[in-house]
């Protein structure tokens, strides 16, 4: 009894690690179809694509991480500046700006020196409007750049794809011409797949590259403005504070302030 079980569960384990080798077997069958099918019968051609879409997964990937709110307007780093510049500390906002990697707060820490205290009407807003349109010019053109690529891949990749579509044209004219009448079909067709799969994998490439620009160059104009309006309020604030006496003295009497 005891061998005839030991008998019956090695019978099925074997059955089962046949099914699973066969199985797998499949999947791979499968698997080199598919590669073979969709990529290398693309030929050469393909490894330029290929080379674009690593790139342009390394480009989404860093600008996903690098246009972030914390990188650019923290809510930490605004209190902090707008409690300094309430209070008119306008040295100790510099300091707290420049101790922070943040757009925002090495845009403070470029733009607040040159406020103007013997101009308390305004604090000298032209001069720290100035610097902060001079540091966002510098500081845009280094973030657009890495954005910027993502735009040159959306464009070279169709262009790849039309190269390879003229590639695979030449090699089938080719193959027709050479034969004495009856063309080999499999060379035939491996032209013809170099044509159409080129063509495939550039706009592929091309379509997500696409969106992936616009989205990150929205992304980018939208943190900017944030820091710029925080930026604002900041001045607001201590103009608020040197002239509010002035500003109060102007309300009529009775009016809801």
């Amino acid at each position: 009894m005891k061998y005839e079980s030991y008998r019956s569960l090695k019978t099925v384990a074997i059955a089962g690690s046949t099914a699973l080798m066969s199985t797998s077997s499949l999947f791979a069958a499968t698997e080199d179809s598919l590669l073979q099918k969709y990529v290398i019968a693309g030929g050469w051609p393909m490894i330029l694509i290929g080379l674009l879409i690593l790139a342009l997964i390394a480009l989404c990937v860093f600008n996903f991480m690098n246009l972030s709110k914390t990188k650019f307007c923290p809510d930490d780093l605004k209190a902090g500046l707008m409690d300094h510049m309430m209070n008119c500390r306008v040295r100790s906002a510099i300091e707290l700006g420049a101790s922070h990697p943040s757009y925002l707060g090495r845009m403070m820490a470029y733009a607040l020196p040159n406020v103007d205290a013997r101009r308390p009407e305004d604090l000298g807003r032209d001069y720290v409007e100035d610097a902060i349109a001079d540091f966002t010019i510098n500081e845009n053109r280094k973030s657009m750049t890495l954005i910027n690529y993502i735009s040159l891949i959306a464009q070279t990749a169709p262009m790849l794809g039309l190269f390879g579509t003229v590639l695979g044209m030449v090699g089938a004219f080719g193959t027709l011409a050479s034969g004495d009448g009856s063309a080999d079909p499999s060379a035939l067709a491996g032209d013809i797949s170099v044509a159409l799969l080129t063509t495939l994998w550039g706009l592929v490439t091309a379509i997500p590259s696409l969106t992936a620009y616009f989205f990150f160059k929205n992304k980018l104009n939208n943190l900017v403005a944030e820091c710029h309006h925080s930026a604002e309020e900041l001045l607001n604030a201590s103009i608020q504070t040197v002239n509010g006496d002035a500003h109060l003295a102007k309300i009529p009497e009775g009016v809801a302030v």
